[in-house]
């Protein structure tokens, strides 16, 4: 009977041994599913919420906002071209995402491919400006805001196992918007003519503006989204995504 009962006691440890090695925030897959690639889609859907508060226990921030540090464009040519720095650039959105595709590589070290798509990204930033805008000078301070709707995100990258654990190499990030509008405001001491002409500037140049800072924006998601992801593989075994 003492054996029986050792042998039981023996399981249940090792049952809640099981359990507790996947974290509610991991949506196990088994590896026999032909359906593996879409398993992994909802693996990262399950995450959002998670994403949304942030994952302390593992020191995963919150991506709501997701941060962001300095952008710097140059908006008109000449030497007195106007441009715009912005900073503290936060992003509200990034966790309202859907998985449209995920391609894996067959091979270690082949790239991965997914491409996800976001209703709406805000943005927020402390803004200042150089130059001359519509004739009229206008360096200056204020607060940026723009709305991104409709943002469609390529994303590719590699992976390699390191011991135990997955690590992201390499992250690359292409981004489509629908439509963008951006304004200031609190901007050259509330200057009412140089606010409206920057606004102004803005409304009609906004998809100018997105492509200015497209190229730098996609570089700083990816580096910045690579260190989300590395956070939270360094903490979670790869066998942890496998039910067996």
């Amino acid at each position: 009977m003492l054996k029986y009962m050792c042998i039981v006691a023996a399981l249940m440890q090792s049952i809640s041994f099981t359990q507790a090695e996947a974290p509610a925030y991991i949506k196990q897959c088994r590896r026999d599913d032909p359906k593996l690639v879409d398993c992994f889609s909802a693996s990262l859907e399950h995450l959002k919420p998670y994403l949304a508060s942030g994952i302390p226990e593992i020191e995963l921030p919150s991506v709501e906002p997701f941060k962001m540090d300095t952008l710097a464009l140059q908006l008109t040519e000449g030497p007195q071209g106007y441009k715009i720095t912005l900073k503290n650039m936060e992003a509200f959105g990034a966790s309202n995402f859907e998985v449209k595709s995920l391609k894996l590589g067959e091979n270690g070290g082949e790239p991965f491919k997914a491409r996800i798509f976001m209703p709406k990204l805000k943005i927020e930033a402390n803004y200042t400006s150089a130059g001359v805008l519509l004739i009229i000078p206008a360096s200056g301070g204020g607060d940026f805001h723009a709305v991104f709707n409709g943002v469609t995100a390529d994303l590719t990258g590699k992976t390699s196992a390191r011991g135990k654990y997955l690590h992201v190499d390499s992250l690359s990030i292409v981004l489509d918007v629908d439509k963008v509008t951006m304004s200031i405001s609190r901007a050259f001491n509330n200057n009412r003519i140089l606010l409206e002409a920057t606004n102004l500037f803005l409304r009609d140049n906004s998809q100018i503006v997105l492509e200015a800072m497209q190229a730098q924006l996609q570089k700083k998601l990816a580096n910045e989204f690579g260190k989300l992801a590395n956070q939270l593989l360094k903490n979670v075994p790869i066998d942890q995504f496998y039910e067996n």
